[in-house]
């Protein structure tokens, strides 16, 4: 998350459903058509995905989209959104992550999904629908993002974040604690 908060400068900001329109896979899963003299970019970008073997064609279906075209889109941290967030993305190492996957667990908010490979866009609208997701964040977004190989995203629903919150706490404790028996049972077994 300091990346992005850093390239926005903690700026708050909103996007139109036009300003979506240099990312096709991006306007696609969040249901927005692109104009009739783009249409074509995302058939073509998805030939260019298929022809290289990243993609499938059979998958697209499957891929999450928004129900409806977003009339805008807020970005803004999440100490200064505008009004309650409908989702909140976080991105950091894999090891903190998971306590928010957990406390997302706990706090029975977390989707049955495994973590969603490409593309990363289609966070947003799984999360919408199913609850907590963890995506590994596809390499479009990685470039345009600068998001660093080691990192990946939690998306979580602005309203289950205080009940994620809620139970961070105990996640982390039980965490450390569970942490401190796997090093000394290690330490043990190595010694038998």
């Amino acid at each position: 998350m300091q990346l992005l908060e850093t390239r926005l400068r903690g700026r708050t900001f909103y996007t139109l459903p036009s300003d979506h329109y240099n990312c096709p896979i991006g306007a696609y899963t969040h249901n927005i058509p692109l104009p009739p003299d783009r249409a074509e970019e995302l058939t073509e970008i998805l030939g260019f995905m298929t022809s290289i073997g990243y993609v499938r064609m059979e998958e697209v279906p499957g891929i999450p989209r928004l129900p409806s075209t977003p009339g805008t889109v807020v970005y803004a941290p999440l100490g200064d959104t505008p009004g309650d967030p409908d989702i909140v993305i976080f991105w950091g190492r894999p090891g903190r992550m998971v306590l928010l996957r957990e406390a997302a667990i706990r706090a029975g908010v977390s989707s049955q999904l495994n973590t969603l490979p490409r593309p990363t866009c289609m966070a947003l609208p799984a999360a919408l629908t199913m609850g907590m997701v963890a995506s590994t964040g596809c390499v479009g977004n990685r470039v345009y993002t600068d998001m660093d190989e080691d990192d990946l995203y939690v998306v979580i629903l602005g309203k289950d974040l205080v009940a994620v919150a809620a139970q961070v706490e105990t996640i982390a404790t039980a965490n450390a604690r569970l942490f401190e028996y796997h090093r000394n049972r290690r330490d043990t077994l190595a010694t038998e």
